[in-house]
């Protein structure tokens, strides 16, 4: 049964949640939810909405790790939150989605902007797409509480819970990870998006678009995978140098999605990727080689 459209059915006194194990515990740990503007933009929405002091609640759910599991898809979002009962609570959460009429005014408006669409295809949101979303008399996060629709298996019939408050507030964090979920949170998800893009409509029939070409399998024969037969690598050892910043290649990648950690992933491999490094560099030379009779010796 949705909880949008009530609010309380009893009261029911503050409970000390059970500690929870392994699970999802919000990068803040004090002070606003996310460092991107649509992750701000996401929890200001919600509070915007004056829906009790559940949502303080939920924050300290969040930064406890109380959220053990979150899944995403179009447009809804499944949790399960550790409360004061052994059983942890289910939690749902479904967001109004955009029909596929409106998606392709969302998509044309978006076309005629090249430089939304770049940003796009970045992993980065444009500043002014909710002006965007406005010209086409839409919006891009929920316009008011009838929008969301949730539910909890706690007896609290609060709209929202504590606990799912506290989904929100992570899912604000993750947006900055992957702006397309709001994308998907709105019926809309990633590849869909950016095949839209450079078309009229992402529902139009596939038989009116050019299929892309399937990837080339990578050749199996040595000569051919390195490169012709016989040629000769030059020297690159007066090229190599400890990156200057560490784990660079997993920064592209991104953060992993709700973290469990204590340390974001990120910081937590930057030094192991530092001292790897710095080895790596050593046997390139052979002075790790000679470290290491020195020490037998």
């Amino acid at each position: 049964m949705g909880r949008n459209s009530g609010w309380g059915y009893g009261y029911f006194p503050p409970s000390r949640p059970l500690q929870a194990e392994g699970g999802i515990k919000s990068q803040s740990k004090k002070g606003e939810f996310g460092e991107s503007w649509w992750a701000k933009r996401w929890t200001q929405v919600l509070e915007g909405f004056s829906i009790g002091s559940r949502l303080t609640r939920g924050r300290s759910y969040a930064r406890r790790g109380q959220v053990l599991a979150i899944a995403i898809e179009n447009g809804k979002v499944k949790a399960k939150v550790q409360g004061s009962r052994p059983r942890p609570y289910d939690v749902a959460i479904e967001v109004k989605t955009l029909s596929k009429t409106e998606w392709s005014k969302v998509l044309e408006a978006l076309g005629r902007q090249a430089l939304f669409a770049a940003k796009l295809l970045a992993g980065e949101m444009p500043p002014d797409i909710e002006d965007l979303f406005k010209e086409v008399g839409l919006s891009l996060f929920p316009a008011r509480l009838d929008d969301l629709e949730t539910d909890c298996s706690c007896p609290d019939w609060s709209n929202p819970c504590k606990h799912i408050a506290a989904v929100y507030y992570l899912l604000g964090e993750e947006f900055d990870r992957d702006p397309f979920l709001i994308f998907a949170l709105r019926g809309m998800d990633r590849d869909s998006l950016i095949a839209g893009l450079g078309t009229a409509s992402p529902f139009a029939s596939a038989d009116t678009r050019t299929a892309p070409r399937p990837p080339e399998p990578l050749s199996a024969q040595m000569s051919t995978f390195w490169g012709e037969a016989g040629a000769r690598f030059e020297d690159a050892s007066t090229a190599v140098e400890i990156p200057r910043e560490p784990a660079a290649l997993p920064r592209r990648l991104g953060g992993f999605p709700f973290w469990r950690g204590e340390t974001p992933l990120l910081d937590a491999l930057a030094p192991i990727y530092a001292a790897a490094s710095t080895r790596g560099f050593d046997v390139l030379l052979g002075t790790a080689a000679d470290a290491d009779r020195s020490d037998v010796a």
